[in-house]
């Protein structure tokens, strides 16, 4: 079964630790991002999830990135747990990521 404690990577080098999954598959952790289009430094930020815990191990997730240290965004993303044939656990995610903005007029820019 996919266990999502631990730290992951993806491809821009962004990574993200779970600290623990628990028995109804809610997880914390924190996304140290490696892009930004802030003008503040990058600092680790929280997250906060679920896992749907499936028998076949291949588990769908979903969890929140608050990134209050240095932006006014939030991202959301969701994906799914594949075990590959190398054995490895790996994540497939989409995401949202949403920028504050000075008014309703500039909403349609707002998310990415």
């Amino acid at each position: 079964p996919c266990n999502l404690t631990g730290w992951w990577e993806n491809d821009l080098g962004s990574k993200m630790q779970v600290f623990k999954v628990g028995n109804d598959g809610t997880f914390s952790g924190e996304y140290h991002t490696a892009v930004s289009s802030a003008k503040k430094p990058i600092q680790a930020s929280p997250l906060i999830g679920s896992q749907h815990l499936d028998e076949d191990g291949q588990c769908t997730f979903g969890f929140t990135v608050n990134w209050k240290k240095f932006s006014d965004s939030t991202a959301v993303f969701v994906g799914q747990c594949f075990n590959g044939d190398d054995g490895k656990e790996v994540l497939q995610t989409s995401w949202l990521l949403r920028e504050k903005v000075d008014s309703e007029p500039d909403d349609w820019k707002a998310t990415r």
